[in-house]
C-alpha cells in the first residue's frame, strides 16, 4: 500500500487503477488477478530502495499531492465499501489481527449439512446501490487522515495533567505497549481518567495528514493491544466430530475474557441480576453547565410571497416560461421541463378535480381538511409536485408515501397502518404508477396488507377536467393549519403552515442574508440528487424551489445506478449554483469519474451534503475534494447539514465572500469517551478515535440546547454528550395521534441542574446527539436510532459497521450491506450485526471472517456482539433507494424469520449481568434445620395413606367359603380363608387358580382389534387352562426348574398375560421385553437381546410370528442368533397340563422382573416379590374400588411398571374385567381407545401421555363428528395418566377441554405416580378431593424452596398434583445429600416406606449394592429405625384445606421431576422440562425439544417441523428464551429432524440416550451452532 501512497503516478495510471478496484469490489476480477494487474501498472513507478532502507516515504505535510495520494490509497485495497473508510481506524484493526492471521480459532466451526450450504451465483454487475444501514445511511466514510498529527499536538498542549505523560509516551513506544499489556483487557489506562481538558480542536481544511512516526506509533500500540488481549482464544485445528468439538468449546471457557462474577448464597431465593459497579476511573464530564445558542437575527425581504400557494401563483403569472423542473432519465429519453405556469395550472386543474370530481356535490369524498395519499415513484417528480401543490391549493393534506410493489414491502404493513389512522381514502398516483400497481385477477388494485381500502386516481392531465373560469382556489396567508404530513421511520410527523413559513422564511434568510449563507437568488438552478418525497429533498426540491423560483434539475435513483457521474455533469451542463447530495453520491462520484477532464465546477456555490452530520461522511467529503479541486470546487462550498425530520434543518454550514471565513471546525475524539457520554480528544494512545466536523451554525431566529437523552431535558454540561433540541418556528408540530410522544417530543422545557427552567421557549428534540463546540458550532455525533445502549455506554451503529468492514482485506460483504441493531435481551440491550455474504464465500471464510470480526470489534469497542449473522446477498429488506431496511430487518430477526445461512452466537462474552451464582451455606447439621422448621412453625413434610387393614377385602375369602364345590380344591380353600383371614396375604397364582374354580366363565380380559370389535376374550377358566399347558411347556420342551428366569416377548395382548401365570404355575420368574420393530429390528433387537442377557434368562418364550422374525436375516446382521437361549413358540401348545403347579412358599420370593429403561438412560430391573405384588394389587383396588362387576379400560403398554400391573395382576387379582386396548392400534385408529371408552361404558380407564396426546392432536377438531357416532364420556369416572414424571398439566387440561363436548368431567382426568423402587404410590382413585394445583415460583424452586405464588404471577410455574397417596404408603421429604428431613417449604427427595416396595435392583454382576440406599434407606435423625426406599425423584407436599373421606386434611404431593436428570448449574438445580416448555413456546416450527448437560455446558436439541432454510433462525430464539426466563446461557444449539428425540412408551424423553447419540455424532443434524 505504501508504494503508491508516495508515488507521482500519472492520471491515466491512476484511473486505471481505479477500474481495477471497482471490478474487483464487484467480483469481477478475483484478488490474485487484481494483484499481478495493480503490480505491473506501477512496476515502472517504484523506486529502487537499497536492502535495509526504510521502505516508508515520508509524506510531506505541506504537500498537496500528500492529500491526493491519501485519497488514492483509501481507494486502493477494494476491499470494501469505501464510505466507511477510515485509514487510522482500518489501519488499527488490520494490525491488530495480522499477528492471528496464521493460526486457527480454537472455537469450532458450526457444523452444518450441505443442503444449507449457500450455492448462488454472482450476479451481474451494476453500479453499487445504497450501502448497508436504513435509508440515511448516505456516504458514510470517516478519513482519519487531516491534520491527525496537528490534533494529537493541541490536544497534548491542551492538557495540562497530562502532557509529561502523554509527551512520554510517544517517545518510548515499548513502555507505552508493557503498560497496555500490564493493564490487559479489563482495566484502563489511569491516565486516560485524567485525560486532556481540552474538548475539541479547531483546525483549517489544508491541514495534512499525520507524523508518520506518530502515526505508526499509535498502529503498533493498538496491534500490541489488541494481540494480547485476544491471544487466549487461539487454539488447536478443530476436528469434524461433535464431541471434539464441544471439548475445543470447553477449552475456551476455561479462561473467561471477564472476571468470574462473585458467588454468594441469596437466601430468600431472590435471583439478582449483575449490577455493573461504578468505576471511579472511567471518564466522566467535568465542565461546566452548557447554555443556549442562539443562530442570527432572523430577517424577512420585502415582497416575500406570503404563503406557498402565493409563491406558486406569482410566479406561475409574472414568469410562466421560467423553467420549474427538469427531469433526467435513465434512458435515451430527452429531459422533461416543467415550468412554473405549467405547474400552476395542472395544480389548479387538479385541485378543483380533488374537490368537486371526487364523489357527489351533496357527498364528496374529500373536503378541506383531509388526508391524502401521493403514491410516486422516485423517477417522476414533476407528476409529484403537480400533485403536491394541487393538494396545498385544495386545502387538503398530502401525504407522501413510497410506492407498493409486492404484499411483502418492508414496512408496508406499517405504512397501511399510517394510513388508516390518519383517515387516508383517496391515493394520488400517475399513470404509470398506476399501471404497474401490482392487480387482482379482475383488474383492480390489490388490497395491501393492513392497508385501509383507497380510491386511486390518475392525475395526468388528460384524466382531468378543465376548471371553470370563474372558480378559483383560496390563497391564504401562512396559519397554523396543517401543511403535509412526513412519514419518517415509520411514524407520522405534522408540519403546519408555520413549517412552510419556515422554509419561506428560511428562504427569504437565504436571500437577505447571503453574506453568510449561500447568495441563493431567484432563477437559480439546482440540482437535488435526493428522495424528493421526504427530508432535505423534499424541503429545498419541492418547498424552498417554489418559494424562491428556483429551477431544479432533478437526477433520479436509476440514472445514479446507471451513471453515478450523472449530477456532476448536470452541473456542468446547467451551471448550477446549488446541488444537494448525500456523502453516498460523493463516493460514487469518485470512483466513476475515471479520466474525465471536461468537468468544472466552479459554478457551485452550495453543495449541501444532507448527511454530513454523520462522522463518517467526513472522507467522501475530503475525497471528493481533494480530486475536483482541480476541477474548480473550492472548499468552501462544501456544506455538511444537520437535519431531523422533528427538527427539520439544525444547522448549516455555509459561508459568504463578505464575511469573514469561518474555519472549519473537527476534532479527534476517543470512541472509549464518547461511549461514556463524554468528550475526550485522543492523545494518541488509545485504540480508537472518531473525527468530527462541525455542521455550522443554529439557523437564524432558532435556539439550540443540549439535554441529557432519555431523562428528564436536563442541560448537559460543555465536556458531555447529550441530544440537540432546538426551538424555531421551522420545526415540525406533532405526532399524529400519539399524544405522549408529542409532549415528550415537540414539548421540551430543558432545565438546569438546580431543576430551575433555562428558557420560556419550548424546544423540540431533534434525535441528533452531539455538543455544541467554540463559535456556536455544533458537533453530531451520531443519532438516537442509531444508539445501543450496552451496559451502559452507548455505541454507535455506524461504528460497528466501519469496525466489520474494515477487518477481512478480501472483500467478504456483498457490497458492504451490513445492519447492525440492539435486541433487549436479561435488560440490556445487546448488539446484533447481520451482513449479506458474497455468493462464493465458503463456509470456512464465512466462520473465519464472524471470528475476526467479533475480535476487532470487542478490541475497539470493547463491546461484545451478542449475535453475528450471514444472510445471502440480496436477501435483507431493501428501502426504495436500495439500502437496508432497518427496522424490517429487526422485526425479521426478533420473529425468526430471517433465515440466516450461518450464525454465530456469543452470549457468553457479551451478557455479564447474570444472576450471581448460588453457593451453599456451610455444613449446617440436618437437626438444626428440623429444629429451624419447628421454631418457624413449619411441619415437617410426611404424609401417609390408609391403613391397608382398614379396607374391606372379603370378596375372595367369603367365596372361597361359599365354594366349596369340589373336594379337590377343599384344603386349598381352607388354607386360602386362614391366610386370607390371618395375613390378607394371596398369592397371584392361587387367586387364579381359585376364581377358575368359583366363577369359571367370568370374564377377565377383553382384547380390542383396531376395528373396534372384541379380537379375543379370556375368561377365569380359559386363562388357568391356558396357563397350565404353558406351564408344562416349560417342563416338557424348557426342562426348566424352579426359579429359572423366562422371558416373554410378546406384542401387547392376551398371550403375554397367559404366558406370566405359565410361569408363575411352573416356577419360572417372567420377564416382560417388548418385541423388536419389524420396520426398525437393527435398532430394538439389541435392546431385546441387552435384557434378556442381563435377566439372565433361560428361555424365550413368544409366538411363532416373532419366532420367524427372530431368526429372519435381518436380525441374525444385528445380533448372533446363537447366542440366544432357547426360544419356545407359545403358539403350538402341549394338550394335557402339567401334573403338579408350582406352590409358592416363601411370600419374600420373586414374583416376577421388571425391566425397563429410564429417562436417564439406565436399564435397571427390579425385584418384585409375591408380598409387594400382592399389596401393590391390593392397594390399587381399594383405592379405585375394583370389584367383578366393574370394567376398566387400559390403553398402556404392559411390559413395565404400573402399565404391566395393570395390564397383567390387577384383573386377576380384583375380579374386574380389563377392556385392552394395544396403543399401538390407535395409530390406524386414533379413536379406537374413546370409542371403546363408550362402548363398553367404562367407568375407569388408565392410558399414557402418548396416548392422550395422539388423541389431542388428532381428535381435536373431530369432536362433533365423534358426537354423531355415538361418543359419550359422561360415565367415566376416573381417567387416570400412568408415567414417572411430572404431571403434564398443559395437556391434562388441553385434553380435558377438547372432549368437555361428549360429557367428559374435568375432575375425572388425573395422574398417577410410580417409579422403580415403588410401582404406584400415588393414585387419584374414586373417592377424595379432586386433584388440586399450585403455583410456585420457579425461581424459588432453583434453590430447593418451594414458594406459593398467584396464577400468572411473573416466574410462575403450575404444578398438578400427582394424585391421592395409596393406601399402605408413607412418604417422607428428605435432603438428598444430608438425608435428613424437611420442612414442607423445602423441595426435596421424595422417600416411601411401604410392604409394596421392591425388593431391590437385579443385576448379573452383582452390582445390587451400587444403588443398595434406595431400597434401605435411613433418616440421619428423627425416625432413625424405619427403612425408606428413595424414589429418585423431587417434590414436596402441602396440606390442604380440603378434606378426604375420613375427615382428615388432604395431603397433596407434587412431583417437580428426577433427581437424576436435574442440572445442577450455577450452583442452582434446574429441571429440563422447565426449560423446554421454554424454547418450544418459542417458534412455531419446534415440535420437541430436549436438554441436557455436558461437562457444565447446556445443550438444547430442537426438532424442526419447516424448511432446513429456517434452522438458523431457531439459533437466536433459543439462546434469548433461555436467557430471558432461566438466566442460562446455551453452549451448543442442535437442530435436527422430527423424530430424532428418543421417546419411550410412556411418552418420556431419553435424554441421556440423545445425549449420547449427540457425543458419537450419530443424529445427522441440520446445524449444529456453538455459541462462543
Amino acid at each position: 500500500m505504501a508504494d503508491r501512497d508516495t508515488l507521482p503516478l500519472p492520471i491515466e495510471i491512476r484511473a486505471r487503477l481505479a477500474e481495477l478496484e471497482l471490478e474487483l469490489s464487484e467480483g469481477d476480477i478475483t484478488q490474485k488477478g487484481y494483484e499481478k494487474k495493480r503490480a505491473k501498472l506501477i512496476q515502472a513507478y517504484l523506486p529502487r530502495v537499497p536492502v535495509g532502507a526504510e521502505s516508508r516515504i515520508p509524506v510531506t505535510p505541506s504537500s498537496s499531492s500528500s492529500s491526493s495520494s491519501r485519497y488514492q490509497r483509501r481507494r486502493s485495497t477494494g476491499s470494501r465499501d469505501e464510505r466507511y473508510r477510515s485509514d487510522v481506524h482500518s489501519e488499527a484493526v488490520q494490525a491488530a489481527l495480522e499477528r492471528q492471521c496464521e493460526r486457527k480459532m480454537a472455537v469450532p466451526m458450526p457444523s452444518k449439512r450441505r443442503s444449507l450450504v449457500v450455492q448462488t451465483s454472482m450476479e451481474a454487475y451494476t453500479p453499487p446501490d445504497s450501502s448497508s444501514g436504513s435509508e440515511g445511511e448516505g456516504s458514510l466514510g470517516r478519513t482519519g487522515g487531516a491534520g491527525v498529527e496537528a490534533w494529537i499536538s493541541q490536544a497534548l498542549r491542551g492538557s495540562s495533567s497530562s502532557t509529561t505523560s502523554s509527551s512520554s509516551s510517544h517517545s518510548n513506544g515499548s513502555a507505552n505497549a508493557a503498560r497496555l499489556a500490564e493493564n490487559n483487557a479489563h482495566t484502563y489506562n489511569s491516565e486516560y481518567s485524567r485525560s486532556t481538558h481540552a474538548l475539541f480542536v479547531i483546525c483549517d481544511c489544508d491541514v495534512d495528514f499525520c507524523n508518520t512516526n506518530i502515526h505508526r506509533r499509535l498502529i503498533n500500540i493498538c496491534a500490541f493491544f489488541i494481540c494480547a488481549y485476544l491471544a487466549d482464544l487461539l487454539g488447536v485445528p478443530v476436528s469434524s466430530r461433535v464431541s471434539a468439538k464441544i471439548q475445543q468449546l470447553v477449552n475456551t471457557l476455561k479462561r473467561p475474557k471477564r472476571r468470574p462474577l462473585r458467588e454468594f448464597f441469596v437466601d430468600d431465593f431472590e435471583e439478582l441480576l449483575e449490577v455493573q459497579q461504578p468505576d471511579p476511573s472511567l471518564p466522566r464530564p467535568e465542565g461546566a453547565e452548557s447554555t443556549i445558542t442562539q443562530g442570527e437575527e432572523l430577517c424577512r425581504l420585502k415582497n416575500c410571497p406570503a404563503s406557498m400557494e402565493a409563491a406558486l401563483q406569482r410566479w406561475g403569472a409574472i414568469a410562466p416560461k421560467a423553467p420549474c423542473l427538469t427531469v433526467t432519465h435513465a434512458n435515451t429519453k430527452q429531459p422533461y421541463t416543467l415550468t412554473y405556469g405549467k405547474l400552476w395550472s395542472r395544480s389548479m386543474k387538479l385541485a378543483y378535480y380533488i374537490l368537486h370530481k371526487l364523489g357527489t356535490k351533496q357527498e364528496p369524498i374529500v373536503r378541506p381538511g383531509d388526508r391524502v395519499a401521493l403514491v410516486y415513484p422516485n423517477n417522476d417528480p414533476a407528476a409529484f409536485m403537480v400533485a403536491f401543490y394541487g393538494c396545498l391549493l385544495a386545502e387538503v393534506v398530502p401525504v407522501p408515501i413510497e410506492v407498493p410493489l409486492t404484499k411483502k414491502d418492508a414496512g408496508s404493513q406499517q405504512i397501511g397502518f399510517l394510513l388508516g389512522s390518519c383517515g387516508v381514502a383517496v391515493a394520488l398516483t400517475s399513470d404509470a404508477c398506476h399501471r404497474g400497481l401490482p392487480k387482482s385477477l379482475s383488474g383492480d388494485i390489490m388490497q395491501f396488507k393492513g392497508w385501509p381500502k383507497l380510491l386511486w386516481v390518475v392525475t395526468e392531465s388528460k384524466h382531468l377536467c378543465k376548471p371553470p373560469r370563474e372558480w378559483y382556489p383560496l390563497i391564504k396567508d401562512a396559519n397554523n393549519d396543517t401543511a403535509y404530513i412526513e412519514v419518517s421511520a415509520c411514524v407520522c410527523v405534522w408540519f403546519d403552515e408555520v413549517s412552510s413559513m419556515f422554509l419561506l422564511v428560511s428562504q427569504q434568510y437565504f436571500i437577505s442574508l447571503c453574506v453568510f449563507v449561500c447568495l441563493c437568488i431567484l432563477a437559480e438552478t439546482l440540482v437535488n440528487v435526493l428522495d424528493f418525497k421526504k427530508d432535505v429533498g423534499l424541503w429545498h426540491g419541492i418547498l424552498t424551489s417554489v418559494l424562491n423560483m428556483l429551477h431544479v434539475v432533478s437526477v433520479p435513483y436509476a440514472l445514479m445506478k446507471v451513471n453515478p457521474l450523472s449530477w456532476i455533469q448536470k452541473v456542468c451542463h446547467y451551471k448550477a449554483k446549488v446541488v444537494c447530495v448525500k456523502s453516498r453520491d460523493l463516493h460514487w462520484a469518485l470512483v466513476a469519474h475515471r479520466d474525465q477532464t471536461d468537468l468544472n465546477l466552479s459554478s457551485l456555490r452550495m453543495l449541501l451534503v444532507a448527511d454530513g452530520a454523520n462522522p463518517w461522511s467526513i472522507s467522501s467529503c475530503d475525497a471528493f475534494l481533494n480530486v475536483f479541486q482541480s476541477m474548480g470546487l473550492r472548499s468552501e462550498v462544501i456544506c455538511p447539514c444537520a437535519s431531523s425530520p422533528e427538527a427539520l434543518t439544525v444547522a448549516l454550514r455555509s459561508f459568504t465572500p463578505k464575511s469573514p471565513l469561518i474555519p472549519m471546525g473537527r476534532g479527534v475524539l476517543s470512541m472509549t469517551g464518547l461511549s461514556h457520554g463524554v468528550i475526550r480528544v485522543d492523545t494518541g494512545e488509545k485504540l480508537s478515535v472518531l473525527t468530527l466536523q462541525d455542521v455550522g451554525s443554529p439557523m437564524p431566529g432558532a435556539l439550540v440546547c443540549v439535554v441529557k437523552p432519555e431523562t428528564i431535558p436536563q442541560l448537559c454540561k460543555t465536556d458531555e454528550i447529550g441530544e440537540i433540541c432546538v426551538s424555531s418556528i421551522a420545526t415540525g408540530t406533532s405526532y399524529y395521534g400519539l399524544t405522549g410522544m408529542t409532549k415528550n417530543t415537540f414539548e421540551v422545557c430543558p432545565m438546569s441542574s438546580n431543576g430551575g427552567l433555562v428558557s420560556e421557549c419550548v424546544f423540540v428534540r431533534s434525535g441528533l446527539l452531539g455538543f455544541v463546540g467554540p463559535g456556536g458550532a455544533i458537533f453530531v455525533t451520531g443519532k438516537m436510532d442509531g444508539m445501543m445502549l450496552v451496559a451502559g455506554r452507548r455505541h454507535n451503529a455506524d461504528d460497528i459497521v466501519a469496525t466489520a468492514l474494515a477487518v477481512e482485506p478480501m472483500k467478504f460483504v456483498y457490497r458492504g450491506r451490513i445492519a447492525v441493531f440492539s435486541i433487549t435481551v436479561l435488560h440490556d440491550e445487546r448488539i446484533v450485526v447481520v451482513a449479506e455474504q458474497r455468493p462464493d464465500s465458503t463456509e470456512e471464510e464465512s466462520f473465519q471472517w464472524m471470528s475476526r470480526v467479533l475480535q476487532a470489534i470487542d478490541g475497539i469497542h470493547q463491546v461484545g456482539v451478542y449475535c453475528l449473522a450471514l444472510v445471502p446477498s440480496n436477501t435483507l429488506p431493501k428501502t426504495p433507494l436500495g439500502g437496508i431496511h432497518l427496522s424490517e430487518t429487526k422485526q425479521l430477526f426478533q420473529e425468526g424469520a430471517l433465515h440466516p445461512c450461518n450464525v454465530l452466537m456469543c452470549p457468553h462474552s457479551c451478557v455479564t449481568n447474570l444472576p450471581k451464582p448460588r453457593q451453599k451455606q456451610p455444613e449446617v447439621g440436618p437437626a438444626s434445620v428440623m429444629v429451624g422448621n419447628l421454631v418457624a412453625g413449619k411441619r415437617m413434610a410426611q404424609a401417609c395413606g390408609r391403613d391397608l387393614s382398614q379396607g374391606e377385602d372379603n370378596d375372595q375369602v367369603s367365596v372361597s367359603v361359599l365354594g366349596l364345590i369340589s373336594e379337590r380344591y377343599f384344603i386349598l380353600s381352607v388354607i386360602f380363608y386362614f391366610v386370607s383371614s390371618v395375613t390378607q396375604f394371596l398369592f397371584l397364582s392361587e387367586v387364579l387358580q381359585w376364581r377358575a374354580q368359583t366363577t369359571p366363565d367370568h370374564i377377565l380380559y377383553t382384547l380390542i382389534n383396531s376395528r373396534g370389535t372384541v379380537g379375543s376374550s379370556l375368561t377365569c377358566l380359559q386363562l388357568h387352562k391356558r396357563a397350565e399347558k404353558i406351564a408344562a411347556l416349560l417342563f416338557e420342551r424348557g426342562q426348566l426348574r424352579d426359579g429359572d428366569h423366562v422371558a416373554l416377548v410378546y406384542p401387547p395382548g392376551i398371550d403375554l398375560i397367559a404366558a406370566f401365570y405359565g410361569c408363575l404355575y411352573a416356577g419360572c420368574i417372567p420377564i416382560t421385553v417388548r418385541p423388536p420393530h419389524p420396520q426398525n429390528i437393527s435398532t430394538t433387537l439389541p435392546t431385546v437381546k441387552m435384557i434378556v442377557e442381563v435377566s439372565r434368562s433361560a428361555c424365550v418364550m413368544t409366538t411363532q410370528a416373532i419366532c420367524k422374525l427372530l431368526r429372519s436375516k435381518e436380525a441374525s446382521a444385528a445380533v448372533d442368533l446363537r447366542s440366544w437361549p432357547p426360544v419356545l413358540d407359545t403358539d403350538d401348545l402341549p394338550k394335557r397340563r402339567s401334573p403338579l403347579l408350582y406352590k409358592p412358599s416363601d411370600p419374600e420370593s420373586l414374583t416376577y422382573l421388571d425391566f425397563s429403561v429410564s429417562t436417564t438412560g439406565m436399564l435397571a430391573g427390579v425385584k418384585m416379590s409375591h408380598s409387594a405384588t400382592s399389596a401393590l394389587c391390593r392397594s390399587i383396588k381399594l383405592q379405585c374400588e375394583l370389584y367383578p362387576s366393574r370394567e376398566v379400560a387400559v390403553c398402556l403398554d404392559p411390559y413395565c411398571g404400573l402399565g404391566f400391573v395393570v395390564w397383567c395382576l390387577c384383573s386377576v387379582y380384583a375380579g374386574h374385567q380389563s377392556v385392552l386396548i394395544p396403543p399401538a392400534e390407535l395409530e390406524v385408529n386414533p379413536a379406537l381407545w374413546l370409542l371403546s371408552v363408550s362402548q363398553f361404558k367404562v367407568r375407569d380407564t388408565f392410558c399414557s401421555y402418548s396416548v392422550m396426546e395422539l388423541c389431542t392432536k388428532t381428535l381435536g377438531t373431530l369432536t362433533d363428528s365423534l358426537k354423531a357416532r355415538g361418543l359419550d364420556l359422561s360415565r367415566v369416572r376416573t381417567c387416570v395418566v400412568v408415567a414417572e414424571e411430572r404431571p403434564r398439566i398443559s395437556l391434562t387440561q388441553s385434553f380435558s377441554k377438547l372432549f368437555k363436548d361428549v360429557g367428559l368431567h374435568p375432575r375425572a382426568v388425573s395422574t398417577a405416580f410410580g417409579c422403580r423402587i415403588n410401582l404406584a404410590v400415588c393414585l387419584q382413585g374414586t373417592s377424595g378431593p379432586d386433584p388440586t394445583t399450585v403455583y410456585v415460583d420457579m425461581r424459588a424452586l432453583r434453590h430447593d424452596r418451594v414458594r406459593l405464588v398467584e396464577r400468572g404471577s411473573p416466574h410462575s410455574l403450575p404444578l398438578m398434583e400427582s394424585g391421592k397417596i395409596l393406601p399402605g404408603v408413607r412418604i417422607i421429604i428428605a435432603n438428598p445429600e444430608t438425608k435428613g428431613p424437611i420442612g414442607d417449604s423445602h423441595l426435596g427427595e421424595i422417600w416411601v416406606h411401604s410392604s409394596q416396595n421392591a425388593s431391590g435392583y437385579f443385576s448379573v454382576f452383582g452390582e445390587e449394592n451400587v444403588r443398595s440406599d434406595h431400597f434401605s434407606a435411613r433418616l440421619s435423625f428423627g425416625d432413625t429405625q424405619t427403612i425408606w426406599a428413595r424414589t429418585g425423584y423431587l417434590g414436596f407436599l402441602r396440606r390442604t384445606e380440603l378434606t378426604d373421606a375420613s375427615g382428615e386434611r388432604h395431603d397433596a404431593l407434587y412431583v417437580v421431576g428426577a433427581l437424576d436428570e436435574a442440572m445442577e448449574l450455577r450452583g442452582m438445580r434446574y429441571h429440563p422440562i422447565d426449560i423446554e416448555t421454554s424454547i418450544i413456546r418459542t417458534h412455531k416450527s419446534i415440535t420437541e425439544c430436549a436438554v441436557f448437560t455436558w461437562t457444565k455446558l447446556l445443550v438444547v436439541v430442537v426438532e424442526l417441523d419447516g424448511s432446513e432454510q429456517e434452522a438458523l433462525d431457531l439459533v437466536p430464539m433459543v439462546t434469548n428464551v433461555v436467557l430471558e426466563e432461566h438466566y442460562l446461557i446455551v453452549g451448543v444449539v442442535v437442530i435436527v429432524d422430527t423424530g430424532v428425540i428418543p421417546i419411550n412408551s410412556r411418552g418420556e424423553k431419553q435424554r441421556m440416550h440423545l445425549r449420547d447419540g449427540f457425543l458419537a455424532d450419530q443424529l445427522d443434524p441440520i446445524y449444529v451452532a456453538y455459541n462462543m
